[in-house]
């Protein structure tokens, strides 16, 4: 196909394949020019498919990211490697001027977020942070009824990443995956975008508004270690190790318009998968968990309306019809959909709708995060964009 936008993937562990089944390799006008993985038998499987697809002529295979991104066929690269990697990695293809999808993941300090938007600004190299989170059907339709003004002047917000990972995070060695060491070294809100990425859209962050402090505080740890006593799947090298993330995470964020945020990391009890959007605002809320609208005027003693009365707040891209197309792209197709968006600003060289002060902004709550709880204290909320925001 002509006019195809060539791509390398960096990182093809569970993430990076993932994404290459259900989206990159189902798009015509993509073609996966290079592969990099530092355990190789993650790319032998990408590289398998790619073969059966009778795409594999050509291809770079490397376990240096270096020498993936001094492939000349780039277009643009897909980062999916380990969170630690993500803003190294991310930095040096900006200076390479190769245009950069980035998924999500907590920072590991402020200077890489710092030098991160120092490169951007130097290169303007274009950059997207994948938080696929804000192209689902329920937060797109919550943000649509906000626009049109349902629920008044937003004045909180809360979310979770509610999700059990005891196996995942025991069972690191076995599956090569990086979750591990951190639980057991950090103790911090290390996955904070999920949840926080649409509610930071909901309140202009970035776009006339910002964060201006956080605090953070945490549960001690026994969710894992009860897990592993209880002889559930996990590696050997975890027994008698000492995890240091506790169980309960919880930050509260201030904004400058004067509202308030709250997020929750919760992912190693027992629990069903939510992310527990909650807005509230001076004409009404929202409340997933119960799943629930509730607007003023409404009788407080009575059954609440469910989002699914509000079908035309439901955006276009989750019309019935195209719904059926790409639900099974990739977390019910919101995957498929951030993906879309990245390779349509790419196309037209327009800013990318999720840019580089988002993602420096959402991976800063996790090293302030760690220091808000090592040094027991509210900590100032630095502004990425030098006072930019304010003219957005």
């Amino acid at each position: 196909m002509e006019n195809q936008i060539r791509i390398g993937i960096i990182g093809c562990g569970k993430r990076g394949r993932s994404m290459f089944r259900c989206v990159l390799e189902k798009r015509e006008d993509v073609k996966v020019v290079a592969i990099c993985d530092t355990y190789e038998p993650f790319m032998d499987k990408v590289m398998g498919w790619l073969k059966e697809d009778g795409k594999d002529e050509g291809v770079l295979v490397t376990t240096d990211y270096k020498e993936a991104l001094a492939c000349k066929e780039l277009d643009c690269v897909y980062i999916a490697c380990s969170w630690e990697k993500h803003c190294e990695v991310a930095i040096e293809a900006l200076k390479k001027g190769i245009p950069v999808a980035c998924e999500v993941g907590g920072a590991y300090s402020l200077d890489e977020c710092f030098e991160l938007v120092k490169v951007y600004e130097e290169t303007k190299t274009p950059l997207m942070f994948m938080e696929n989170c804000y192209y689902n059907k329920i937060e797109m339709t919550v943000f649509n009824m906000h626009k049109a003004g349902l629920f008044g002047d937003v004045v909180y917000c809360s979310g979770a990443y509610g999700h059990d990972l005891r196996e995942e995070v025991t069972t690191g060695v076995e599956k090569h995956h990086y979750r591990e060491v951190n639980y057991l070294t950090r103790n911090c809100e290390n996955y904070p975008t999920h949840e926080l990425g649409p509610i930071a859209r909901i309140l202009n962050i970035n776009k006339g508004n910002r964060f201006t402090s956080l605090v953070s505080m945490s549960s001690n740890a026994r969710g894992i270690n009860e897990y592993i006593k209880a002889g559930k799947k996990h590696d050997k090298e975890v027994e008698g190790k000492t995890f240091a993330q506790g169980d309960i995470f919880l930050t509260t964020i201030t904004c400058e318009d004067g509202s308030l945020v709250q997020i929750k990391l919760d992912t190693t009890l027992p629990r069903s998968y939510s992310r527990e959007l909650h807005i509230a605002g001076t004409k009404g809320r929202y409340t997933q968990l119960y799943d629930e609208v509730f607007l003023d005027g409404d009788d407080e003693m009575k059954k609440s309306k469910s989002l699914d009365e509000y079908k035309e707040y439901v955006p276009e891209e989750w019309s019935p019809e195209n719904e059926a197309k790409i639900k099974e792209l990739g977390h019910g197709g919101m995957d498929w959909l951030v993906f879309d968006d990245f390779f349509k600003h790419l196309r037209s060289g327009e800013p990318m709708p999720i840019d580089v002060y988002d993602m420096a902004v959402l991976m800063a709550v996790t090293p302030l995060s760690e220091l808000s709880i090592k040094e027991k204290r509210i900590v100032e909320f630095p502004d990425f964009t030098n006072g930019k925001y304010k003219k957005a």
